[in-house]
């Protein structure tokens, strides 16, 4: 960093917008990977698109790399640092520019929190369907660069399945437009492109998203069962039932302990091997009879009890012990590496199995908590980073993991994305042609490699054991 360019930046953004203490830096040395740190150069605080581009074009001046970031509770290392840049903040452009009740979609500035969408048209009879668990903090511009998911993906989809069109500042500090608000643009997919990059490719200074109608009534259940396997079972029998629920997901006994022993206690059964969280919406008619068959077929694979919430107040206490759980790990260890694979529903009880057994032989805590309606699946462990050996176990665990998912059919990320966590080991579901051309698609945008470098790709050669069709992949020209 060079006095010049932090005058610069601090004529942009204005002294205040600009951070370069060091102690300003520290809570910027990560995202919610704790694993991967590195404190940034500078970070700013843009308040508009104008902001971004002039940020965008003075960097590009000195020849310094930049990271777009959100609220930073992303999971891969994708708003960290991997080598000198400018990180580019974009909290503070937060507003909800515009709602289209009629055409369903909102205009908003990237920094604008999850949850407040949602909030903000609630009384148009309308929400926005995307929930992570970190929705009352994460912001939908950090959403759409991981393509984030939640609970209800089993329903809604992902996303990518709710943005209908992007502004975008490029690597340059050109403007362009994708999509439209119609939801149809003819040509290539440049929106589906951009969503799930990871801020590889440009900076969202804007977006148009889709809502969806509230449903009219919601019926929640929670499903006690001796253990895990059982639980999946359920899972499995519902989806090949026909049903859609708008959720399903499990917490295991490890976690239900942590939950029931932290603020975010719900009153859950400690004695229970696993619970399942069932959520059915859509018209007040055609619920009861989808509660009864779901009823019938958990009792079938065991469950000792299955309530249905009386009222709002107690869907909420089922669902605090959901979104409370990773909260919840923070009491058993400094850290917690918040694993992210997919496998097939069929083969979710034995892959549970062995990740549990890998935990185990490590010697680590390891919780599982997950979106059991999509296979997504998110081994949890709490270890303290430093502990050299007990980081090493973790590191060699989570390598095991990655691999025993990917044995099963299954892939390396779901939602988290590959960032810095998984770059060396995205081999395992790409050979090298694959990487190729998607190496060539973000030239495309960022020739220079210049617009957060050092993510998704691997910098070490590939392993031709990992991958028969890998025959050797040299270091990527965006490090």
């Amino acid at each position: 960093m060079t006095p010049e360019l932090l005058s610069e930046l601090r004529a942009i953004v204005s002294a205040e917008g600009c951070r370069s203490a060091p102690d300003e830096l520290l809570v910027y040395e990560c995202d919610g990977l704790t694993l991967h740190s590195r404190l940034p150069e500078a970070v700013v605080l843009p308040r508009s698109r104008e902001e971004v581009q002039a940020v965008v074009r003075a960097c590009r001046k000195a020849d310094m790399a930049f990271v777009p970031r959100g609220a930073g509770t992303g999971l891969s290392g994708g708003a960290t640092p991997s080598g000198p840049a400018v990180v580019i903040e974009c909290s503070r452009m937060n507003r909800i520019l515009e709602v289209q009740a009629e055409d369903r979609y909102a205009v908003v500035q990237p920094g604008v929190v999850n949850v407040m969408l949602s909030q903000a048209v609630e009384s148009l009879g309308l929400f926005y369907a995307p929930d992570p668990s970190s929705q009352l903090v994460c912001t939908i511009g950090g959403n759409i660069a991981e393509n984030a998911g939640g609970p209800h993906t089993l329903k809604y989809g992902t996303t990518t399945n709710h943005v209908l069109a992007l502004e975008l500042v490029l690597p340059d500090g050109e403007v362009v437009m994708l999509g439209s608000p119609a939801g149809f643009a003819p040509g290539y997919d440049l929106v589906g492109t951009v969503v799930g990059s990871e801020g590889t490719l440009g900076i969202v200074t804007c977006a148009w998203v889709r809502l969806s109608p509230l449903p009219e009534s919601i019926e929640t259940l929670l499903a006690i069962f001796p253990d895990v396997v059982t639980a999946c079972r359920t899972v499995g029998k519902i989806i090949e039932s026909g049903l859609v629920p708008a959720a399903l997901e499990i917490i295991d006994q490890r976690t239900i302990a942590a939950v029931e022993a932290s603020v975010y206690a719900a009153g859950l059964p400690t004695d229970a091997g696993a619970i399942l969280i069932i959520e059915l919406d859509g018209p007040a008619v055609s619920l009861p009879p989808q509660v009864e068959r779901i009823r019938e077929m958990a009792s079938s694979e065991g469950a000792s009890r299955v309530e249905r919430a009386a009222d709002d107040d107690e869907r909420k206490r089922f669902w605090k012990a959901r979104k409370g759980a990773f909260g919840a790990m923070g009491r058993l260890a400094p850290d917690l590496y918040v694993h992210d694979a997919v496998v097939p529903r069929a083969r979710m009880p034995e892959v549970l199995t062995r990740i549990c057994e890998i935990g185990d032989r490590h010697g680590l805590i390891l919780c599982n908590v997950f979106h059991a309606g999509d296979g997504n699946l998110h081994p949890n462990i709490a270890f303290d980073r430093r502990d050299p050996d007990e980081l090493a176990r973790v590191m060699q665990a989570g390598e095991e993991i990655l691999r025993t998912c990917v044995e099963a059919g299954g892939v390396i990320t779901g939602e988290h994305g590959i960032g810095s966590e998984k770059k060396e080991y995205i081999h395992l579901v790409f050979s090298e042609v694959d990487l190729e051309a998607m190496k060539r698609l973000r030239a495309a945008f960022d020739p220079d490699g210049v617009c957060n470098p050092g993510k998704l790709f691997p910098s070490t050669r590939f392993c031709a054991e990992a991958n028969p069709k890998a025959r050797g992949y040299d270091r990527v020209p965006f490090e």
